[in-house]
């Protein structure tokens, strides 16, 4: 008898551990959950890629970053970023520094995902290629589509690995509705959720004059298994608009640029740690650094 109730008061235990570690989950849908907490990164500056006016779900004519949340619950990484991403297929590319290694500077031998976009950002032979802040190495990147299918609204999301050496895994997500469960179809989504909400014209003006993004509350959501991105327990993100053919970088960039930054334009010539301040945030680092303590180190504690 004692046996019995002590393993059912170990099971216990466990069930009750495990509810406490995973708790709550954000809904993905495009809208923020209060369970996010406080915004990461806020963006300060208008955009140049236009002032969504449309207030719908799918459809919209700007594209706009206005802040980022990020929570770490049950094995996954959620994600919300506010604003827009206009119909006519502009690019919101995601980032994400989770470990030791990774590229600072773009290569061009990544996975071709999405017409080969992700190189398109990359080392074009002449010395030339996409730069990340000093200590920021893309170890994974996800990129976010949307417009006309020929049929209705549609969204489209790739994955890929962003090895030090480049080449690795490379797979198209699938797609999806706007305001959706999140769940795609069509591809290999590898337990990634993702969908967006329209409807936000709030936020940044149009141009790019010093303006806060703060307050936002429709977007960009997604979930991401923690075991397909290295696992990570403290991680730096990376995220911005781009053109139609990953081909031209928007001002609307998390962390943001110096306040009142135009379009940076050509990705291949942009160096972010030739910038002033981080364009990346950190999700789950919730420790205060020591003076002289380094990302690396951090990783190291953290990896």
């Amino acid at each position: 008898m004692k046996l019995v109730t002590s393993v059912l008061l170990g099971l216990t235990l466990i069930a009750s551990s495990a509810f406490a570690v995973c708790g709550p989950v954000p809904t993905i849908d495009g809208t923020l959950d209060a369970i996010y907490g406080a915004a990461v990164s806020v963006q300060n500056t208008q955009t140049q890629f236009g002032d969504n006016s449309l207030g719908v779900v799918d459809y919209a004519n700007g594209s706009e970053l206005d802040n980022a949340y990020g929570v770490i619950v049950c094995n996954s990484l959620y994600l919300f970023l506010g604003g827009n991403l206009e119909s006519n297929f502009n690019k919101l590319e995601i980032f994400l520094d989770t470990k030791g290694g990774g590229q600072n500077k773009l290569r061009n031998d990544n996975p071709g995902v999405d017409y080969n976009g992700l190189n398109r950002m990359g080392d074009d032979g002449s010395g030339n290629g996409l730069m990340f802040d000093t200590g920021f190495e893309a170890d994974y990147w996800i990129g976010v589509t949307g417009g006309w299918n020929g049929s209705g609204y549609a969204i489209y999301a790739n994955y890929a690995e962003v090895l030090t050496s480049g080449g690795g895994l490379g797979d198209y997500l699938g797609t999806t509705g706007a305001a959706s469960s999140g769940v795609l179809s069509g591809g290999t989504d590898h337990g990634i959720q993702l969908t967006l909400n329209n409807s936000n014209v709030a936020g940044v003006d149009g141009g790019c004059s010093a303006s806060l993004g703060a307050g936002v509350g429709t977007g960009i959501e997604l979930a991401i298994p923690l075991s397909l991105i290295g696992d990570p327990t403290c991680l730096k993100v990376c995220a911005f608009i781009n053109g139609g053919g990953h081909d031209y970088l928007a001002n609307q960039v998390l962390g943001p640029l110096p306040a009142g930054t135009c379009n940076l334009g050509e990705p291949r010539v942009v160096n972010f740690g030739g910038i002033a301040g981080d364009q990346f945030f950190l999700v789950g680092c919730n420790v205060t650094p020591v003076s002289g303590s380094t990302w690396g180190g951090l990783k190291r504690l953290y990896k």
